[in-house]
């Protein structure tokens, strides 16, 4: 009988290039069913993104209102083309998040082995946090993303023997675009600052062709020149970029506590977007073990930089609590480590025997299964069903597209958001009461509008305050029927 030899399968041959086609199509494939399993309602915080976008006009660019532009771009788009939904405001998210989940498999990728890059990879791009960005119709991605896109392009440039100077035009680029991102100009002095503290990174700064070096120097000073005119033409810009519009120098702890409380916290007692907790225990001890393995080589430029994230992840958490949700990136190397660490020890236990090494999988696959799983099923229901996070979104856009056509709909807060459906409906938003066949007014009316009699009464999904819109029609018609 022939003697089978493991390493020859195809299986086990093709093994890690398979589960990355599988983890690729799985990760587009939840993309795309997105849109329906999503949170339905828009929080504060999109409502205010999807108005500031589509009213953003070529003067507000050229007087300096340049903060997160790329995005506000994007969404302005979005909402043009397919008209103001929840789907249309979610849309640039999801469609950044696509290259990010890509850009963080690379990375991960570069920086480890295949086995654990690939693990890694699956815990993160199909993690609640992750799925919660994707799907949040908010500029909060790309405080993701730049860093994610950063890191990468320093990896490549940094692996080189000789680094090539293309993707250090690419870094220049990606830098001179992300200061227009709230809190990356912490990022890019961090940056400069990382790369000055590195003896490695100092020598292939140093080994750069001198022609490509000065290139990449004049796109990021031409860079602060252009935020330089913002901040003259725009003075509230470098508020919004350095802190966040209402913060104040005494809530900085308070910003920090209040960040971390839906990443620790295990009941949903808490006034936050954010679904607690939003890493599970097993993650999070796997992400501690991983913390622990760099500490022995800390000076590394990769052991180090997960550390130093973390802090720049607390420092900007004060600034605004929203920002927590950058724990993500340094998290994922974390959870590398960690994996990094279990499995080589595990290996060493059994260096000479296949059939133990082979035998990992069953664990391993019951822990992954743990892991993720109920992760994906926490932010299906999680986001629906929980009353102290689904009473934070506002449903108020679905039930108006869904239960009206061609009424005047009289609105008591938030004009501005709601007259963007005027554009792509039959709608006509009002603010004062005006004479219509059918008028209907958001929010329980004290009395009657006179001259009209109650039609019905629209209710959302939501337990508390739940009769949004009154439907009146003209008193006339209703007493000749």
């Amino acid at each position: 009988m022939k003697k089978i030899v493991i390493s020859k399968l195809f299986l086990y041959k093709y093994r890690f290039i398979i589960g990355y086609i599988v983890l690729g199509l799985a990760f587009v494939i939840l993309l795309f069913l997105l849109p329906f399993i999503a949170q339905n309602g828009l929080s504060e915080a999109e409502i205010e993104s999807a108005t500031g976008s589509y009213y953003l006009g070529r003067e507000g660019i050229f007087n300096g209102d340049l903060v997160d532009l790329p995005y506000r771009i994007l969404q302005k788009v979005s909402i043009m083309i397919f008209g103001l939904s929840a789907f249309s405001v979610k849309l640039p998210s999801i469609l950044v998040s696509l290259p990010l989940g890509f850009l963080l498999i690379l990375l991960l990728n570069r920086w480890f082995k295949s086995n654990v890059s690939l693990l890694a990879s699956c815990l993160v791009i199909l993690s609640t946090p992750f799925l919660f960005l994707a799907g949040s119709g908010t500029p909060l991605i790309m405080l993701v993303f730049w860093p994610t896109l950063l890191l990468w392009l320093g990896s490549r440039i940094q692996g080189e023997k000789r680094p090539k100077p293309f993707y250090s035009f690419i870094f220049a680029i990606a830098m001179l675009f992300s200061i227009f991102t709230p809190y990356m100009l912490y990022f890019a002095v961090f940056c400069v600052f990382f790369v000055l503290s590195q003896p490695h990174l100092r020598f292939i700064i140093k080994d750069l062709p001198k022609l490509p070096l000065v290139i990449v120097c004049l796109f990021l000073l031409s860079g602060f020149v252009v935020l330089g005119i913002s901040v003259i033409n725009h003075p509230q810009t470098i508020m919004e970029l350095l802190f966040s519009q209402n913060f104040r120098i005494e809530n900085f702890f308070g910003n920090i506590i209040g960040g971390l409380a839906p990443v620790f916290s295990w009941h949903g007692n808490l006034e936050s977007v954010f679904l607690p907790p939003l890493i599970s225990l097993p993650v999070f001890a796997l992400a501690l073990i991983g913390l622990f393995s760099t500490t022995k080589g800390f000076f590394a430029s990769r052991n180090s930089i997960a550390s130093i994230l973390i802090v720049f992840c607390a420092v900007i958490t004060g600034f605004n609590s929203s920002a927590i949700i950058f724990f993500i990136l340094p998290f994922s190397i974390l959870i590398a480590h960690g994996l990094k660490y279990i499995l080589e020890k595990w290996y060493g236990l059994f260096p000479e025997n296949p059939y133990a090494r082979v035998s990992a999988i069953i664990p391993l696959t019951i822990l992954f299964g743990i892991m993720i799983v109920p992760n994906l099923l926490q932010y299906v229901y999680g986001y629906r069903y929980n009353p102290s996070v689904a009473s934070e979104f506002n449903y108020n856009l679905a039930v108006i597209r869904e239960n009206l056509s061609d009424e005047s709909l009289l609105v008591k807060e938030k004009y501005d958001f709601y007259k963007i459906l005027e554009a792509s409906t039959e709608l006509k938003i009002i603010d004062n009461p005006q004479e219509a066949d059918k008028l209907a007014i958001m929010g329980a009316p004290e009395t009657a509008p006179d001259g009209y009699v109650l039609d019905r009464i629209i209710t959302s999904p939501m337990r508390d305050n739940s009769d949004i819109i009154y439907l009146y029609t003209v008193n006339e018609i209703k007493e000749g029927e």
